[in-house]
């Protein structure tokens, strides 16, 4: 069968390898549909140091795909059977695994498409546990969004910022995949949202999500924007996902006991902040990364009722690449899809 496999740095090729065996007790094969790109995906295509990997590797770490056969004792799914797939392979026996925070596997053998192979690919066995059947309604590569992208806003968001309706909320990278469903998950429970976006066009386009408030961080400073549009009160949370960049002018954004939920570093992985603002002002800071498989259960939910992603491009498998340079490039707006 066919595979996308990373060689080297920036060294991306489709590949013919082995399908995989029939599913064992527990697992289902699955006929991989769609594949979302992410950020993780740059960074793997970069080549970055902390990754431990052995090339080639399969990459994708986000996908949907129906099921094409099903291993003994495994309930609740059936051949033909559409689904989103969790891209961690957790040891599913850990107590955070027990409780349902997936994303806190203490025994987690690695990101698929990062550490170990990916979704790129026409087939992939896995166990059952980690597949959540898709909704009617919604098709391959709006499910393919829902196991990183809409998972982890619906993580970052609803578990660790706790935003509630009507509350104020400044989302970072409007135009992104991440941002783009941060907006709209934040208006449809009437939420005023402020966000930050590199060019007028993508300012527009944010405004039609239901942004509120639209800065170009490239002509104005966001923080002073905030600031002034909340006539010097701040907002109720901010959204991170940039990383020094933005750190420190988001913390000026909050107000006093605000929440700031991160999960991201693009541009870059330290910063320095104030401890006595961080005290004084009584911030409350969550690193969030992933999600749960409840919160891909949900993210689906919400797609079968209308709050779909907005897909920027969709490619062939041949043209994986070419979707990391437009992400890496940041002319994005939403998601890239990679269809097989």
């Amino acid at each position: 069968m066919q595979a996308l496999q990373l060689f080297g740095d920036r060294d991306l090729r489709v590949s013919e390898i082995e399908a995989p065996a029939l599913p064992s007790p527990g697992e289902v094969r699955i006929r991989v549909r769609a594949v979302g790109l992410n950020f993780i995906d740059v960074w793997g295509f970069r080549g970055m140091a902390f990754a431990k990997r052995k090339l080639p590797l399969t990459v994708g770490a986000e996908a949907s795909g129906e099921i094409a056969c099903v291993g003994e004792g495994v309930e609740g799914l059936a051949e033909g059977d559409r689904v989103a797939l969790y891209g961690a392979q957790t040891c599913g026996q850990c107590k955070a695994c027990r409780e349902g925070r997936d994303n806190l596997c203490e025994n987690v053998a690695g990101v698929m498409g990062f550490h170990i192979d990916g979704f790129a690919r026409e087939f992939v066995t896995m166990p059952a546990r980690l597949v959540v059947r898709v909704p009617d309604g919604v098709g391959f590569t709006d499910a393919a969004c829902a196991p990183i992208a809409f998972g982890t806003v619906q993580h970052m968001l609803f578990d660790n910022a706790k935003l509630e309706p009507g509350e104020s909320i400044l989302v970072h990278a409007g135009g992104s995949g991440i941002g783009t469903a941060a907006i709209k998950m934040a208006k449809a429970i009437g939420c005023t949202v402020f966000t930050t976006v590199g060019d007028d066009a993508k300012g527009e386009k944010a405004k039609a999500l239901g942004a509120d408030h639209v800065i170009n961080y490239r002509d104005e400073r966001f923080e002073g924007e905030v600031r002034r549009l909340t006539k010097r009160k701040g907002v109720d949370v901010v959204f991170e996902h940039v990383g020094p960049d933005t750190w420190n002018g988001s913390l000026l954004c909050l107000k006093r006991g605000g929440r700031l939920v991160t999960c991201g570093s693009t541009s870059g992985v330290s910063t320095t902040m104030n401890l006595m603002q961080l005290f004084q002002q009584q911030y409350r800071i969550t690193g969030s990364f992933g999600c749960s498989m409840a919160n891909i259960r949900q993210s689906l939910a919400k797609m079968a009722e209308g709050l779909t992603p907005v897909v920027d491009t969709i490619l062939p498998l041949a043209d994986f690449a070419q979707g990391l340079e437009r992400l890496e490039s940041r002319k994005v707006f939403g998601k890239i899809l990679v269809t097989l």
